[in-house]
């Protein structure tokens, strides 16, 4: 919780100037009751008219100047709590962004999600209420209390009885409900977490005709939650009731016992009824002390949350200057792989195994295997999105683990399995490739990936409107998007990972060749399960449970590799036995 609260280091003086001011206002309520006790002794008991209008000038000034603290502890207290936020966010977002692929795949997106928006905001709650209530609630049970010994011991010895029982039910309780309180929270995430996935996959659910099962799975978590807030709710609810018995048999015994103070000639009836409004601010500011505490319980929870994600390091560290050693620059090596496993986080067993191959500079690399074979897994080790357990990744004759984050993403440009968009126009989203790209780059690059057309008759063209995650596209025409937005960057090594999926065969073949014909001369690497896709590359890799089955051209893959024989037959069948 330390490394979260040390946002907040930047608003000291809003930290000191809340609850001081709160003090303040706290003070001038204390005041109100002995004014109140003044009217009535004072002024109605000798029917003094003026005394009477000055006091009441008194209680609204001590009520405006009340209220001018208020609103200044609130402003100094909502400053400092959404300044602590967005501090807090922005630092979260970045060291999220910091994070490897391995880190990621642990934590779980609608996790970081939840952290991100919830939790953070959770947090802030917890600072704003801290900063106004924390120091003011138990200032006034206090005074109050104090100010009762002021005007009379025996009556004021109720208060002593009463505030240690109005303690006990009230912390009771919240001793109760507060791990009652961390499982509703769990099970706010479970919700969030179906949630996200039934909305990102609505298209999917539907397909299958799964939107009565998708309802009633989160009716089921949803009922969970519901169950779990009215469980706690109850035992909070007794809060109210109880401390009501407790404030309501205290005040007949103090009018009872001031009563017979006041024909004793103790103290006088404007005194009881002082005492008696400062046992009702007791109960209020209790009930508020109990209220924050939860509010503060809940924050405390996030915030330890949130620190879990922020302690959480990066298994890949990148260092700060490319590292100098021995390089195959002078040689054709793009790429190789000396004996590569890859275990993920968690796995029981190699997803890659032994993997060893060299690939010359310009050439065309087709990876194929069947579902599940390591495809993905092998080229993600070449732009270092994981790191492999054993054996190295070379790229130029380097080990990949020497070059910066900037340096190896900069020669490597990958287009993933997914198609992924962002919100913006066209020309946005292929500047993610190029900042500082022309419009002749971006349309050469359109022209390249087969784009062109369907942009050109786009109303704006490059200006044209991509909703979020390209949804007023086809699948075909985002996944030529993405490699336009690859291709911008002109890289050395460029990572098709399946990209071409809902590309027709014409489109695909045309991709190919202007790919070949590229005046850069890119290392490609075209991983796919459509073996017509890398008929004619340089070399084909085929993969089988995460071993290599085979390496060569595709006519001597067809004599010599089983694993290629059966893929490349299922998927030419007809025109085998056409030809034979």
């Amino acid at each position: 919780m330390k490394k979260v609260l040390a946002y907040l280091k930047g608003y000291k003086k809003e930290c000191v100037f809340a609850p001081l001011f709160k003090m303040l206002e706290a003070l001038f309520e204390l005041f109100v009751p002995l004014v109140m006790a003044a009217v009535i002794d004072t002024g109605i008991g000798t029917g003094n008219k003026n005394y009477v209008i000055r006091m009441c000038l008194l209680l609204v000034t001590l009520g405006i100047i009340g209220l001018v603290c208020s609103i200044t502890a609130q402003f100094f207290a909502a400053k400092a709590a959404v300044g602590f936020a967005t501090g807090l966010r922005h630092a979260l977002f970045s060291h999220i962004q910091s994070l490897s692929f391995t880190e990621m795949d642990t934590i779980g997106t609608s996790t970081l999600i939840t952290r991100m928006t919830s939790d953070v905001n959770q947090a802030q709650n917890g600072v704003n209420m801290f900063l106004r209530l924390f120091l003011r609630s138990p200032f006034i049970v206090f005074g109050a209390m104090v100010m009762a010994f002021t005007i009379d011991v025996k009556a004021a010895l109720i208060f002593v009885i009463t505030i240690p029982l109005l303690a006990i039910v009230v912390f009771g309780i919240m001793k109760i409900s507060m791990p009652l309180y961390k499982k509703v929270q769990e099970k706010l995430d479970a919700v969030l977490g179906i949630t996200r996935e039934n909305l990102t996959g609505a298209r999917v659910i539907r397909a299958f005709n799964k939107e009565e099962a998708e309802i009633e799975n989160f009716r089921g978590k949803n009922e969970e939650l519901t169950d779990a807030q009215l469980f706690v709710g109850k035992i909070s609810a007794l809060m109210n009731p109880v401390t009501y018995v407790i404030i309501n048999v205290a005040t007949v015994v103090l009018i009872y016992t001031g009563a017979v103070r006041v024909d004793t000639g103790y103290i006088t009836q404007g005194e009881v009824v002082a005492l008696v409004n400062y046992m009702s601010q007791i109960l209020v500011e209790l009930i508020k002390l109990a209220n924050l505490i939860v509010t503060l319980t809940k924050a405390g929870a996030c915030m330890n949350r949130i620190a879990g994600v922020l302690e959480m390091k990066s298994s890949m560290g990148f260092p700060s200057a490319l590292q100098t050693g021995e390089s195959n620059a002078k040689d054709e090596i793009a790429v190789e792989f000396r004996n590569v496993g890859l275990t993920y986080e968690g796995g029981g067993a190699e997803s890659l195994s032994d993997i060893s191959f060299t690939v010359k500079k310009g050439q065309t690399i087709g990876v194929i295997g069947g579902t599940g074979s390591g495809k993905s897994s092998l080229v993600h080790l070449i732009p270092r999105f994981y790191d492999a357990t054993r054996g190295t990744v070379l790229v130029d004759g380097k080990d990949v683990k020497t070059y910066t984050k900037e340096e190896i993403r900069d020669k490597v440009g990958i287009v993933m399995q997914k198609a992924v968009l962002f919100k913006g126009t066209i020309r946005e989203n292929l500047k993610w490739g190029k900042r500082n790209a022309s419009e002749e780059e971006m349309w050469e690059a359109l022209t390249v990936s087969q784009s062109r057309e369907f942009v050109e008759k786009k109303e704006g063209k490059l200006d044209a409107e991509v909703e979020q995650g390209g949804r007023n596209l086809s699948g075909g025409q985002k996944q030529r998007l993405t490699i336009a937005r690859a291709l911008m960057k002109k890289p050395e090594i460029l990572i098709l990972d399946d990209s071409a999926s809902a590309l027709d065969f014409a489109t695909d073949a045309a991709l190919r060749k202007a790919i070949r014909e590229m005046k850069e001369n890119p290392t490609v690497f075209i991983v796919t399960q459509r073996a017509s896709s890398i008929l004619y590359a340089d070399e084909i890799i085929v993969l089988d449970d995460g071993a290599v089955a085979g390496i060569g051209t595709h006519e001597e893959l067809l004599e010599n590799c089983e694993v290629y024989q059966e893929i490349y037959y299922s998927q030419f069948e007809k025109e085998e036995k056409r030809d034979a």
